[in-house]
């Protein structure tokens, strides 16, 4: 019964939520820019400041990551994500064609949902707030239950901030009895106008079918090619860096690495020279009974875990230094678990005999993250142009594919909702931004006069006196026609 009593405690909280936010959402609707950016700038400071708590917390709170990597992403969802999108234009006229004499004009969508997974649980929160406000819209928030604690605590710095410095209170909201109850309740709230879905495709799929507009994002599955153009030793330590940097819960993290046979040998001269350890096929075995439960779901308890933790669990011990664990794998699919997403440091590890099977690769291992993410290594324009045709939203090039993906090193936007388009069933196929949360009205003034469109258009030349006419064989008359299909009829009776 206690049980029962919790779930309806926080349903009713979540109505309680939903009500007071659309209130908030109503008077932030009015707010200027001016008003909207000191919102914003406290926002970031409070960030700033509560950084380093909300890192540990999180990783006390979920065993996942590290703590100064955790840090950096708080970072990134403030003071990165803000000094990129502090000119972003998201009230009034954000632009007019004068010519064509239309204008655009923005307005905030409404009350967000925000769902916020157990991997990214503090930096998401700050990073959905953060947009939400730049779009004037009020926002509630959906924690996971096994990192409540770390995302409430974001959540109401950012909701302290944001009312100290002038936004309408309930603006920031958070569910503190998170529920499977109480977050479909926030779904289907009449007040919700969108959500944002980041988490497992379970919960990606509930907020498509909420029968209101969401933007979703799927799974990763990352592969990396190196190809034979590539500088090596470049890529691995842009791999690695990439695979260990929160110990691999960013879903565009690498999750395969591809080589040729012509440079196989000098990938693992180079991945082991710098910190991986390549398993046996009796450890690829015990690691991977380990990583999965019920097919290819990732075990949580491993979720974000150093390449030491997973060894030592399995049963084997690996070189001090070791970094991440490769194994090599020779297919896709059902009986090769590592081809699958992975979010801790484990990768799998493939050869092919050119870059013909290299895409061939790439796109098979996509299948199972489609619409994600892929990375190359490479110094060939051609190649690169090659791999664009992948079903991948973002194509990395150069780079490690978790910093490369949210926009931490590559030109795309800083994001922690990255979109798989409709490959990966998601309604975005970029990094979501503000520009996701706004309505764009268009103001159109008449270019031509309506009582003469026709007469005043020259390509307007059609026979309007000729009737529809049917198409009939070059040199056959209407006569001849007629004369065929009689003794067609004739020949058919004749035969009963």
């Amino acid at each position: 019964m206690e049980n029962f009593d919790y779930d309806l405690r926080s349903i009713q909280e979540v109505r309680d939520l939903a009500r007071l936010g659309k209130i908030a959402t109503e008077k932030i609707a009015t707010y200027t820019e001016e008003q909207i950016d000191r919102i914003l700038r406290n926002m970031v400071k409070a960030a700033q400041e509560n950084a380093v708590c909300l890192a540990q917390m999180a990783v006390e709170e979920t065993g996942f990551g590290k703590v100064e990597d955790k840090t950096y992403k708080n970072h990134m969802a403030s003071v990165i994500l803000y000094d990129a999108i502090k000119n972003m234009k998201t009230i009034g006229v954000i632009q007019e064609d004068v010519a064509q004499k239309v204008i655009e004009i923005a307005e905030p969508v409404g009350l967000v949902m925000g769902i916020v997974p157990s991997t990214n649980p503090t930096s998401t929160a700050i990073f959905k707030a953060i947009i939400a406000i730049k779009s004037r819209n009020a926002i509630v928030f959906s924690p996971h239950p096994s990192a409540a604690k770390c995302t409430q605590k974001a959540v109401q710095c950012m909701a302290d901030a944001a009312v100290a410095a002038g936004a309408p209170e309930n603006i920031i909201g958070c569910i503190s009895m998170p529920t499977v109850g109480a977050t479909n309740e926030l779904m289907k709230s009449k007040e919700v106008a969108i959500i944002i879905a980041t988490g497992g495709p379970g919960m990606v799929k509930a907020a498509y079918s909420a029968g209101k507009p969401a933007l979703g994002v799927g799974a990763g599955n990352s592969p990396a090619y190196i190809e034979k153009t590539a500088n090596i030793h470049q890529a691995i330590q842009n791999i690695i860096a990439s695979k260990t940097f929160d110990n691999g819960t960013i879903c565009a993290s690498e999750q395969s690495i591809i080589c040729e046979e012509g440079n196989r040998d000098e990938v693992i001269a180079e991945l082991r020279k710098q910190g991986g350890y390549f398993m046996t096929a009796e450890e690829t075995a015990k690691v991977c009974k380990l990583l999965f439960k019920n097919g290819h779901n990732m075990n949580a308890k491993f979720v974000g875990r150093a390449a030491v933790v997973i060894a030592e669990a399995a049963g084997f011990s690996v070189p001090e230094g070791t970094k991440v664990l490769v194994g090599e794998q020779g297919g896709v699919g059902d009986g090769y678990p590592l081809s699958f997403e992975k979010l801790t440091t484990v990768l799998g590890f493939y050869t092919v005999k050119d870059w013909h099977e290299a895409c061939e690769l790439s796109i098979k291992l996509l299948q199972n993250g489609i619409g994600h993410t892929m990375s190359l290594h490479t110094e060939d324009r051609e190649m690169v142009m090659k791999f664009a045709a992948k079903p991948a939203s973002r194509i990395l090039v150069n780079t490690g594919s978790a910093m490369g993906g949210v926009g931490a090193s590559t030109g795309l936007m800083p994001s922690f909702t990255l979109g798989c388009g409709t490959w990966g069933g998601s309604s975005v196929s970029e990094n979501v931004t503000p520009m996701h949360l706004i309505n764009i009205k268009r103001v159109a003034y008449g270019l031509r006069d309506c009582t003469t469109l026709a007469s005043a258009d020259p390509t307007f030349n059609y026979n309007l006196s000729g009737g529809c006419t049917a198409s009939v064989e070059e040199g056959m008359n209407q006569t001849t026609l007629i004369d065929l299909v009689d003794q067609i009829v004739a020949a058919m009776k004749g035969s009963n």
